[in-house]
């Protein structure tokens, strides 16, 4: 709606205009690696609940389950399978 007047737009192109935009958005934004590091924002999130954990080489072991349960309740609402899949693919 501009000054008053609707414009009437194809409710198919619309759709599809928006949906590629949003698609082009989240590859972008999550799928592709950050050409900085190699990094998706999961490895990311993952790499920085383990460094909060004080998980590094000389201390104790830390279970997988204390790591995704920290990276899911803090960084990446979502399901715990991306980010085991994640970790695995990071070993």
């Amino acid at each position: 709606m501009t000054g008053g007047h609707i414009h009437q737009v194809n409710i198919d192109q619309e759709m599809r205009s928006a949906y590629l935009d949003y698609a082009m958005s989240v590859i972008v934004g999550r799928a592709l690696p950050d050409v900085r590091d190699g990094l998706k924002p999961v490895h990311r999130r993952v790499l920085f609940a383990m460094h909060e954990l004080n998980n590094d080489w000389n201390r104790a072991y830390k279970k997988s389950a204390r790591i995704v349960g920290d990276v899911i309740g803090k960084y990446h609402p979502h399901g715990d399978s991306a980010v085991y899949d994640t970790i695995v693919r990071m070993a």
